[in-house]
């Protein structure tokens, strides 16, 4: 006798979705994809700039210390299906290269190769796609979507979070998780910039510093920093960004979200207070019938230096042979410790992630099932689950992707 294949529905087609989609039906399922946007892995062309950063490159523990949020409810899922699982499977397709940092690009740095690649998975494997399909309600094991009723033996929700809300991340998914008894963590923008309340950052917008430490404390008094990193940041209008202020905003938002905290850049990490100080004198007697304004250029970028000697209360127009010992210092001080005030996030409309989402203690890590209601899975950045930038992100939501697509068709109890 013919045993019946298992019916299960995937919604969201995003990466999480669509490897969900894949991984259920190469382990015998009839699966249906369900995407409310006219195409699937629309947030996915963005990713990357455009490039698609699909997954990282590096050994089981680097992973796992750039998870931010609940890095053992990972264990299972990227130990089932790992970084070299998934460039195995994509580059069947898509040839795949790793640049700085172990990032994962398609050889020919265009995201659509690698959704091409996805949905090639998809149509290999006998997944019914259907676009223009958002799910509008969930009922007695049955989808109700804008593309019909599917009736399902299992369900797959990996509808993602609220970052960039205009590829389709509206937060469907806590609704219907909510319905089915499930709490949700707060949500908050991540890998975003960080609004100050210093007007000086608007002065220096579009100014960009390298090989700088950034570092982050919930309380000015606090001998503990939340983050700490060396590399690259950037002024913008309403505060910073770039790299390092994207990874430290992951932890802004998990300790101090609605609240101040306080930044501190050493923009000479590389140098002691002494050799700094050897270092401006040197300056300081090639330059010595300059004003202190005119003196610095070998030591700051020019959009800098009148920020610097402003904040170090020093006259601008004072000649260097007339700077005391205590303005020197003072400029020492504000080399090694600019300060600004975070105030707070940059919404969801700028943010690479969600950070937040459904509680894990309610999800089987072992099988992204819920805990709660038979038969229902979970995938990507629906859960509370993130990353730092380098393709980490990406990997959850593929690795999450495949664990519940292949508990979803396999799962019987």
């Amino acid at each position: 006798m013919c045993r019946m294949s298992k019916k299960v529905v995937v919604i969201g087609g995003g990466p999480a979705g669509m490897m969900a989609s894949y991984a259920a039906a190469i382990n015998g399922a009839d699966v249906t994809l369900l995407e409310k946007n006219e195409k699937t892995g629309k947030k996915l062309f963005i990713t990357g700039k455009g490039r698609c950063n699909l997954t990282n490159n590096c050994d089981s523990r680097v992973f796992f210390d750039n998870v931010v949020s609940n890095p053992k409810f990972m264990y299972s899922s990227y130990n089932g299906f790992d970084n070299g699982d998934l460039m195995r499977l994509v580059s069947k397709h898509c040839p795949l290269k790793t640049e700085r940092g172990n990032r994962v690009f398609p050889v020919s740095d265009h995201s659509s190769d690698v959704i091409k690649a996805l949905n090639a998975l998809l149509w290999e494997s006998g997944v019914k796609v259907f676009c223009n399909a958002k799910a509008n309600r969930i009922q007695n094991d049955l989808v109700d979507s804008d593309a019909g009723r599917f009736p399902f033996d299992a369900l797959v929700i990996a509808t993602g979070g609220l970052s960039y809300p205009q590829t389709g991340s509206t937060g469907d998914g806590y609704i219907f998780a909510r319905q089915l008894g499930h709490s949700v963590i707060q949500t908050r923008p991540a890998l975003t910039g960080l609004s100050c309340k210093e007007k000086d950052c608007a002065e220096l917008q579009g100014l960009s510093l390298k090989n700088v430490e950034f570092t982050l404390k919930a309380d000015v008094n606090d001998k503990k920093s939340i983050y700490s990193e060396r590399g690259e940041m950037l002024f913008a209008h309403y505060g910073i960004s770039g790299p390092l202020i994207l990874s430290a905003s992951s932890y802004y938002a998990q300790k101090c979200f609605g609240k101040k905290a306080f930044a501190n850049i050493d923009l000479k990490p590389a140098l002691d207070i002494e050799k700094l100080d050897e270092r401006i004198l040197r300056d300081f007697n090639k330059y010595n019938n300059r004003d202190i304004k005119n003196a610095m250029a070998d030591l700051l970028p020019s959009g800098l230096i009148p920020t610097i000697i402003k904040r170090s209360g020093v006259d601008k127009d004072k000649k260097v042979n007339l700077i005391t010992s205590s303005e020197r210092h003072a400029i020492l001080e504000t080399l090694k410790s600019f300060k600004l005030t975070v105030t707070g996030l940059r919404p969801f409309e700028e943010a690479v992630i969600t950070q937040g989402g459904i509680d894990t203690k309610q999800v089987n890590p072992s099988t992204m099932g819920s805990k709660l209601c038979k038969n229902v899975f979970f995938a990507g950045e629906i859960l509370d689950v993130d990353a730092l930038t380098g393709g980490f992100n990406l990997q959850i939501a593929f690795s999450t992707g495949y664990l519940a697509g292949k508990s979803a068709a396999t799962v019987t109890d």
